[in-house]
């Protein structure tokens, strides 16, 4: 696969965290024009702002991340809940309704959002995380099959053991348990590479995905698919 995304301009948020740099670097590998964005979507007005300040763009990558709490799900209160909703579900309507005026006047677009297979899969202790990721998923599958007529193809990746550094960093990789984990529940037996979801994530985003339309695809080495 190679200049998938030639002339195409992308805008990618939270681009030093998660899955942001190696998204940065392959997407402009595949010929595109890349605007990285580190701004805190949380607050009130930062995504519109973002999206004003980037000007027109073909790609919308939506990629957000939170270090996700492990508290019990009934010792879980009010600001944990709603911290985490903040910074992973909040910014998606915000963003979505500022840039889908600005791609239905070009033609189309593609916005690609970055969530979890947490939200596929049940987990302890990560009621707030996996609740926040299943939302983004939900909103995904339903603004997809609103915005398919204007031809913005909305669509996600829901990823887990994804090498990344914001929750595979190289100290948890390298620790025993955590690889006696991963042999045992994933049927890959290994962690994804970070350049095979990346490059996933930019054949989502050419011509050639056109026909995807508020679909959850996958990415976890079978984890959640079983």
């Amino acid at each position: 696969m190679q200049n998938t995304l030639t002339g195409k301009r992308v805008l990618i948020t939270q681009a030093s965290e998660f899955m942001g740099p190696v998204l940065c670097e392959v997407f402009a590998e595949q010929g595109a024009e890349v605007v990285s964005s580190t701004a805190p979507l949380a607050p009130p007005g930062a995504a519109e702002k973002l999206i004003q300040d980037t000007g027109p763009i073909d790609v919308l990558v939506i990629n957000l991340s939170i270090l996700a709490p492990s508290t019990a799900a009934i010792a879980v209160d009010e600001q944990e809940w709603r911290s985490v909703f903040s910074a992973l579900v909040d910014p998606l309507p915000r963003l979505i309704s500022t840039v889908v005026p600005m791609m239905s006047q070009q033609g189309g677009g593609k916005i690609l959002v970055i969530g979890s297979a947490s939200a596929l899969k049940g987990m302890k202790r990560a009621s707030t995380y996996s609740a926040a990721r299943g939302a983004q998923l939900a909103y995904v599958q339903a603004v997809g099959v609103e915005l398919a007529p204007k031809n913005i193809q909305v669509n996600a990746i829901a990823q887990n053991f994804v090498d990344n550094p914001t929750y595979f960093p190289p100290e948890v990789q390298a620790n025993p348990k955590f690889q006696e984990r991963l042999s045992r529940e994933v049927p890959l037996g290994r962690l994804v590479a970070a350049r095979e979801d990346a490059l996933f994530a930019a054949y989502l985003c050419s011509s050639a995905a056109d026909c995807f339309v508020g679909q959850v695809f996958p990415v976890c080495g079978g984890w959640a698919i079983r």
